[in-house]
């Protein structure tokens, strides 16, 4: 978890001790700590933390946004693994609040026609936790209106991958709409034939 931390840190996806990682454990999940810069970050300083927010081990306050990773865990029990980014492209069109349409094939990783983009909530909040499981219906990611990237997987390393894609495709949406393009979407049952070209080589998660 602290190398993925650092990973996506140093990627920009992750400014000024934003973002939070989790994982699921028997009891509850393993989360990051709050307000630590992840250059610095160690295994001891990970949090692990129960459903209802109780401190289960660990010497630090957890991340902010438990609740967000609390509600993905008990709407989704497939879900092993939760990263939330500040990624610059995506957390840009998250301030437009749009999602992003099925402009590339990609998009299918995320589990569907499109990335939704979650109504605006205050962070750290059960309304925005809520709001993010609503939006992750059928996803294994959405866009945080104003805010940010979530995206689960059956592990850790899914998980982060399906964050950084979700970065590559706001930045390709976004580099058609600077060029004054606008893009040809796919349609539903082409989107469904990728799906399950998809299926035949990657895991759901």
């Amino acid at each position: 978890m602290v190398a993925a931390a650092r990973a996506l840190d140093a990627l920009g996806f992750m400014p000024g001790k934003s973002g939070n990682v989790s994982c699921r454990t028997p009891g509850g999940f393993l989360v990051t700590p709050s307000g630590l810069p992840y250059a610095e970050m160690e295994p001891g300083d990970l949090v692990e933390v129960a459903p209802d927010g109780a401190v289960l081990g660990g010497k630090r306050r957890p991340s902010s946004e438990w609740r967000l990773h609390a509600a993905v865990y008990a709407a989704r029990p497939e879900a092993a693994a939760v990263v939330h980014t500040h990624s610059p492209m995506a957390t840009a069109l998250s301030c437009a609040r749009e999602g992003i349409p099925p402009f590339h094939y990609m998009i299918a990783l995320a589990g569907g026609n499109d990335v939704r983009c979650a109504p605006y909530a205050t962070f750290g909040t059960e309304a925005l936790a809520a709001n993010c499981v609503s939006a992750l219906d059928g996803r294994r990611a959405a866009l945080l209106a104003n805010h940010g990237v979530v995206a689960f997987g059956a592990t850790l390393a899914a998980a982060r991958a399906l964050a950084e894609e979700v970065e590559n495709l706001a930045r390709q949406c976004l580099a058609l709409r600077a060029a004054g393009l606008a893009p040809v979407l796919l349609t539903a049952a082409e989107m469904e034939e990728v799906a399950a070209g998809f299926a035949d080589y990657i895991k759901p998660a």
